[in-house]
């Protein structure tokens, strides 16, 4: 479903996951809730280690992985400790496991996309919105997942056309490892989609 280009650091795992439900109708349970807390117990933990490696990704296509360019994980420590509100169970998910593994995690609405997809390092002077307020993102030198539009997700922050929304059924999910990290971007992957399972979903499709 996604070829990857050559890369000599990136270990990206992804899946396909499908939910029960639309987004929008489900709920997530109290022990994932639970999860969007920095202090919670949780099955991996991230370090400055984990953060060094991940920017040291980040930086391999010229990217400058800091300020507001830092990566999405290092966002969410922030967020925890002021109090993440619950968004979808994917989202959600995708939060408690990037904000405990240190690493990056991209979700997209499956349906949002066209064509063949591709991860790859975005051109010098690529950019996209990232949010409704219509503000964008410089991702030029950045590894991203890109579709026959163009680039849709990365690690840093995912594009608004194909984020998820109450009507998504059918999510996927990146995670972007390093080699550096060896194994922790399945390990990531693996309890990412247990979290989906208790939740009704069902893997479909996975790149390992």
């Amino acid at each position: 479903m996604i070829s990857v280009a050559s890369h000599p650091l990136l270990d990206a795992r992804a899946f396909v996951v499908a939910t029960p439900d639309c987004l929008g109708e489900m709920s997530s349970r109290p022990e994932l809730l639970e999860l969007l807390s920095v202090d919670a117990a949780a099955p991996m933990q991230s370090s400055d280690e984990v953060r060094k490696l991940v920017r040291d990704l980040l930086r391999h296509g010229g990217f400058k992985p800091t300020g507001r360019s830092k990566p999405a994980s290092e966002y969410l420590l922030k967020a925890s400790r002021e109090g993440m509100s619950s968004i979808n169970v994917v989202v959600d998910a995708c939060n408690a496991v990037s904000l405990h593994s240190g690493l990056p995690i991209s979700v997209v609405d499956v349906d949002k996309t066209t064509g063949s997809l591709r991860i790859e390092i975005a051109a010098a002077g690529e950019a996209y919105v990232f949010n409704q307020s219509g503000q964008t993102i410089d991702i030029g030198g950045l590894i991203c997942l890109c579709d026959e539009v163009g680039p849709c997700a990365n690690a840093v922050k995912d594009s608004q056309r194909t984020k998820t929304g109450e009507a998504t059924r059918k999510s996927l999910a990146i995670i972007w490892g390093t080699r550096e990290l060896e194994g922790r971007a399945a390990e990531a992957s693996a309890w990412y989609q247990q979290i989906l399972s208790n939740h009704g979903g069902q893997t479909e499709w996975e790149l390992k």
